[in-house]
């Protein structure tokens, strides 16, 4: 009889909670802002400073296949860059298209990712003899000519998770820190 109460509470007790978290959700996405500003020429001016030490665009790039909503902005399916920024205090997430910001979503948190998530979830590059001899020589010219000497880009990881009430959660891990958004798939 006693383990059946407490299997009948945890099951009450998990439902709450996960009631609490969808009630959390819409909180959160009823109270978030539109951002007020835009670019000038909607480029992004922190552009050339993040990709000035990189052969690459050090962002990760977001394919979208259907419509996504943030209240009165709808983003369009297509590949964009997504770039975290600072505007007087709050984060945003820029979704860049050739090079072009087309739309500013705020970031509901900002926080240090974990010690060895990236050692965890990315993929190991797997190299041919030839290009460990490559990487080698170009560490070694690296280490002796300070000229030649490049930062590596910043690790980047993307999570997206469907959520009840047709909300969608945004992960953007970019460098030390991942950044936090909630869409929604159909419009409010």
């Amino acid at each position: 009889m006693n383990k059946f109460l407490i299997i009948t509470f945890l099951l009450l007790f998990g439902a709450y909670a996960s009631a609490q978290e969808i009630s959390n959700y819409e909180q959160i996405y009823r109270e978030l802002e539109p951002a007020n500003f835009s670019y000038v020429h909607n480029i992004d001016p922190g552009e050339s400073y993040d990709v000035q030490q990189n052969s690459w665009s050090p962002y990760p790039l977001f394919r979208l296949t259907s419509p996504l909503f943030f209240k009165n902005t709808t983003i369009e399916p297509g590949y964009y860059l997504l770039t975290p920024r600072q505007h007087k205090g709050n984060w945003y997430i820029l979704f860049k298209e050739a090079g072009q910001v087309k739309y500013i979503i705020p970031a509901y948190n900002r926080e240090m990712v974990p010690m060895g998530f990236y050692d965890e979830n990315l993929p190991k590059i797997k190299l041919t003899p030839t290009q460990k001899v490559h990487l080698k020589f170009h560490d070694f010219v690296g280490k002796h000519v300070k000229s030649s000497q490049r930062k590596p880009a910043p690790n980047t990881y993307l999570e997206a998770t469907d959520l009840e009430n047709n909300f969608i959660s945004l992960v953007i891990y970019w460098g030390n820190y991942r950044y936090y958004m909630i869409l929604r798939s159909i419009q409010l």
